[in-house]
């Protein structure tokens, strides 16, 4: 394996840059985050102490 360069590497542009990750990654992350989403999973009346304790049930616990 050789760690030798051929060349001054060039900037990439934004575009580029995703493109790779994409392609080495795959598109696995949302374009938004759960806190930029409206809150679509909490049940009428329940409160958000509820919801929280209730999320952080380890699965082995059942729910």
């Amino acid at each position: 394996m050789s760690t030798e360069r051929t060349g001054p590497e060039r900037p990439r542009s934004d575009w580029e840059r995703r493109k790779r990750l994409a392609e080495v990654f795959g598109d696995a992350l949302p374009d938004t985050t759960s806190d930029e989403r409206e809150d679509g999973g909490a049940a009428a009346g329940e409160a958000a102490s509820d919801r929280w304790l209730r999320e952080q049930v380890p699965p082995h616990h059942g729910s």
